[in-house]
Order: structure tokens, then C-alpha cells, then sequence
């Protein structure tokens, strides 16, 4: 199932890209075995899993880290795995004694990724941080709003988990590729900086060639063009347009009924505003669904612009089946799509500790070393 069957991933559990990293790899195929902390193990019904997406497709277990068997146990994990990701601050895992000098020298070949927001080095590296302060340093923020107005958090889409869980999934399978090939391991060092400004090269590259301006909300992409943007609907609803490209913009004309001379002067900057506030007019004479029967499914480049509730039932998305449901819980499937080795969600999220004595007994842990560390409160 999925193109990474039979990669052995271990993850650290965190929060936020970490977890969405992990849940990527599973999502393709990979085995990940998330360690919680022992302190976390507080039981609960097996046939009723936590409610956590980005938990889902993976085993749980609880290890005390900071104790000797407990440290002992995740490196008898580590002696089989093709890699591991940890999300904690720069040098937390070396004062573990379970950093990447550590673990390597157990297992050579072993892919040791690491998920912060400043990344192992420079200034801010030991610093606190969030999603808006990382795509802030990389200046994916300040470009993203409407004309006059403050820059508008993109949610935590682009640090979070573009800038961040992404590029680290990207670099764990990269490096483990490579290690299949070299017989050695290395470390990726995954920042949201780095990620956030990497998602950023098409602007720079408009900016060089002098056809981005740095007034934000001015340009085609960033709500400046009256081409590329949403509308409100009579409904109070929205609608989005991308009419970008001459083709494009003369089937949005043809069906709102453009006709005038002062539409044919689609990339006059000067007129934009004028314009913008025209289409404003124009799509209020419609509800959402009116505009749909109208534009869906032509070559305006338009689409409705549908809730986290409406966007699953959207008919589109229910032939794709761009989004499932696990356990009772509606979500995004598995992304991309592959002809052969098909990606499937391996389950729902397990309750904190939940497959301990079975992974130890995969890993080769015999019953006395598993009552002995359940005791002793290495393992829960």
C-alpha cells in the first residue's frame, strides 16, 4: 500500500507540521510509530479513537525519554528505522542523549529530520515562534492582503505546514533515498523560514523582472487585478475569478456581458480599481448559485468559494474523492494520486500509548523486557 511500504518512520510526537509531516509519510504507505510521552498514556477505548487528523494512519507509544531503559527502548526502535523526525528546540534531543551523534552512531544509515520554525542555526534559533512570525521573517507575509490594508495571515498554511511539514516529508524521502544508496544517514535541518521563503521564489522572480510591485494589493496576483480575485454574491456569499490569460478574459466578458471599450484594456493598472468596483456591482446581482448556473464549468477560471463544510459535498470533490471520512471524521484524503501504488489513510489516530507491548514485541522485545519496562514506567 502506497509507494513508501516498507519504510519505518519513528516520530517524536509534537504538534502542528511534525504531526502533519508524519501524517504525509503514513498517508503514502510508510509505517510511523509515534512516540508520546509515557506522562501522556491515559488510556481510552480502542474503538474510539481520538479525534485528530493529523494523527491518523500510525501506532502509539509511550516512553519515558528522560529515564535510562526508556531512552535504552527508543534506540532498540531506532536500530531498525529508516528515519525519525522530532520537532522540539534546537539541542533538546542532544540534552536527551538521543540527538543525532546518538542515534546515528546506532544506526548508521539512519535519517535523522528536524522540524523547527528558525531552524538549527543563526539568531532566532533558540528563540519562541509561531507560524505568522516565521512567514513574517521570510517575507511571504507582507505581500498578502488588499490594497491599504494590513497583511492578512494566510491561517498557518504557508509556515505551518507548506513552509514546514511539507518540505520536511520532501526532505526525509529525499535523504532516505539516498541513504539506500550510500549506506549513510544524514540530518535534515527543515525550517519554516526556509520553507516559507522557498515558496516565495515566483515573486522574487516577478520582482526581478520588474513586473511586481511592492505596494501590496497593486499587482494581478494579490486582489490588485480586477481579474484575479473574489466577489461577494447577493447571498452573502462568494465567488472566486482568475480570468488571467486574453482567452480566459474574453469568456468572462462574453458571459457577464462586458461589451463596453473601457473592458478592453485588461492589463492598465490605472484602471483597475474602476474596474474591480464595476464586477463588485455586477456579481451582487446574483446569488452564489445563480453564478455557478451561469460560469461553472467554462473557461472563466471560476470557482465558488465553498466552507470547510460545504467543500467535501462539492460534486467535484465527491468524484475525485478528494476527501473521506475515518471514524465518523469527514477529512482530506491522501495527496497525490498514484497509478499503481495506490495512497490509503492506514486508520485513525491512536490514543497516547496504545500499541506499546505490540511494538516491542515486533521490535524483539521479549515478555519479561516488556513487563520489566511497563513496571519500572519506562514504557506505558
Amino acid at each position: 500500500m502506497g509507494p513508501l511500504q516498507g519504510v519505518t518512520i519513528i516520530e517524536l510526537a509534537g504538534i502542528g507540521p511534525g504531526p502533519f509531516c508524519a501524517m504525509m509519510l503514513s498517508d503514502m504507505g510508510a509505517d510511523v510509530i509515534r512516540v508520546d510521552r509515557a506522562g501522556a498514556v491515559r488510556g481510552g477505548d480502542p474503538n474510539v479513537p481520538p479525534i485528530d487528523v493529523l494523527g491518523r494512519g500510525r501506532r502509539s507509544i509511550g516512553i519515558d525519554l528522560k529515564s535510562p531503559d526508556g531512552r535504552e527502548t527508543l534506540m532498540r526502535l531506532v536500530d531498525k528505522a529508516d528515519g525519525l523526525t522530532e520537532g522540539f528546540r534546537p539541542g533538546v534531543t542532544e540534552r536527551l542523549g538521543l540527538g543525532p551523534d546518538e542515534c546515528m552512531a546506532r544506526n548508521s544509515a539512519l535519517v535523522y529530520g528536524r522540524m523547527t520554525g528558525w531552524g538549527q542555526t543563526g539568531p532566532y534559533a533558540l528563540t519562541a515562534g509561531h507560524d505568522i512570525n516565521y512567514i513574517a521573517l521570510a517575507g511571504a507575509l507582507e505581500p498578502i492582503g488588499r490594497r491599504g490594508e494590513a497583511p492578512v495571515p494566510p491561517l498557518n498554511l504557508v509556515g505551518d505546514f507548506g513552509g514546514g511539514g511539507m518540505y520536511l516529508a520532501f526532505g526525509m524521502v529525499c535523504a532516505i533515498l539516498e541513504a539506500r544508496s550510500s549506506g549513510q544517514g544524514q540530518v535534515v535541518d527543515a525550517a519554516m523560514v526556509d520553507g516559507a521563503a522557498s515558496l516565495m521564489g515566483f515573486f522574487h522572480g516577478f520582482r526581478a523582472m520588474g513586473i511586481w510591485n511592492d505596494d501590496r494589493g497593486t499587482n494581478m496576483l494579490d486582489t490588485g487585478a480586477p481579474y484575479y480575485d473574489v466577489y461577494e454574491t447577493s447571498d452573502g456569499k462568494y465567488v472566486s475569478i482568475g480570468s488571467i490569460e486574453p482567452q480566459f478574459y474574453a469568456e468572462l466578458r462574453e458571459k457577464l456581458g462586458l461589451d463596453d471599450a473601457k473592458w478592453d484594456a485588461q492589463q492598465t493598472r490605472a484602471d483597475w480599481p474602476d474596474r474591480k468596483a464595476d464586477l463588485a456591482e455586477i456579481f451582487m446581482m446574483k446569488t452564489r448559485e445563480e453564478w455557478c448556473e451561469l460560469i461553472e464549468g467554462s473557461d472563466v477560471c471560476f470557482a465558488p468559494v465553498l466552507s470547510i463544510e460545504e467543500a467535501p459535498k462539492h460534486p467535484h470533490n465527491v468524484a475525485r474523492g478528494t476527501f473521506t471520512e475515518v471514524a465518523g471524521v469527514t477529512q482530506p484524503g491522501p495527496a497525490p494520486r498514484f497509478s499503481r501504488t495506490e495512497a490509503k489513510i492506514q486508520g485513525p489516530a491512536a490514543h497516547a500509548g496504545q500499541h506499546s507491548d505490540e511494538l516491542l514485541a515486533e521490535f524483539g522485545f521479549d515478555d519479561a523486557e516488556i513487563a520489566s519496562l511497563r513496571d519500572s514506567g519506562a514504557v506505558a
